[in-house]
C-alpha cells in the first residue's frame, strides 16, 4: 500500500511540475533548429540506364539500352563494347 502511494505521489508531482521545467530546456542555445533548404529539395536522383542483355545462338551478345541521360547511355554502351569483345 505504501509503495503504491509513493509511486502515485511521484507521478502527480512530475505531471504537475513538468510544464514549468519544459520551457527552461526549450530555451537552450544548443537546441535543435530545423530549417528548410530549398536547394536540397530540388535535388532529384538520376534515373539509371536499363540494360537488356541478350545472347544470340552463335554466342555473340546484343543489348538494348534505355534511359533519360544520353551521355550516360553512350558511356555504358562504350563500356559494354569494351568488356564483351
Amino acid at each position: 500500500m505504501g509503495k503504491n502511494l509513493f509511486v502515485s505521489a511521484c507521478i502527480f508531482f512530475i505531471s504537475a511540475l513538468g510544464p514549468f521545467f519544459i520551457p527552461a530546456f526549450a530555451s537552450e542555445p544548443n537546441a535543435l533548429i530545423f530549417k528548410k533548404q530549398p536547394e536540397i529539395q530540388q535535388i532529384k536522383p538520376k534515373k539509371p540506364v536499363k540494360i537488356k542483355l541478350k545472347r544470340l545462338a552463335n554466342g555473340t551478345y546484343t543489348w538494348d539500352l534505355t534511359g533519360v541521360d544520353i551521355q550516360e547511355i553512350i558511356r555504358i554502351d562504350r563500356q559494354l563494347r569494351e568488356q564483351l569483345k
